[in-house]
């Protein structure tokens, strides 16, 4: 008496590894992006922080008010965070603009 062997599809078990695999990379795609976008942020925000301190030492030392540029660079600082955010969002946006799942 023959074995009765149940018809598995083949395609299924393909799919199923597939989708197994994409739910386990994707939180390895999102902490890179997010590692590029901090490392972008901080290192722009980091070079407008880095000149307000010089602009407030320089003020300490010469005895001059410092407040109109700390304050100005403080507004750049957060233009630029701001900005990059923005660049985040638009690389987001292309990103999933170009993303093709299931059959074309």
């Amino acid at each position: 008496m023959p074995a009765l062997i149940p018809s598995v599809q083949p395609d299924a078990g393909i799919s199923a590894v597939a989708h197994a695999i994409q739910l386990a990379v994707a939180p390895v795609f999102l902490l890179s992006g997010v590692g590029a976008l901090l490392a972008v942020l901080t290192s722009l925000t980091a070079l407008l922080v880095c000149a307000v301190i010089a602009t407030l030492f320089l003020g300490a030392f010469a005895r001059f008010d410092v407040s109109v540029p700390v304050a100005l660079l403080f507004v750049a600082a957060m233009i630029a965070l701001f900005v990059g955010l923005l660049a985040f969002l638009r690389e987001i946006f292309l990103a999933t603009a170009n993303l093709r799942i299931g059959p074309s």
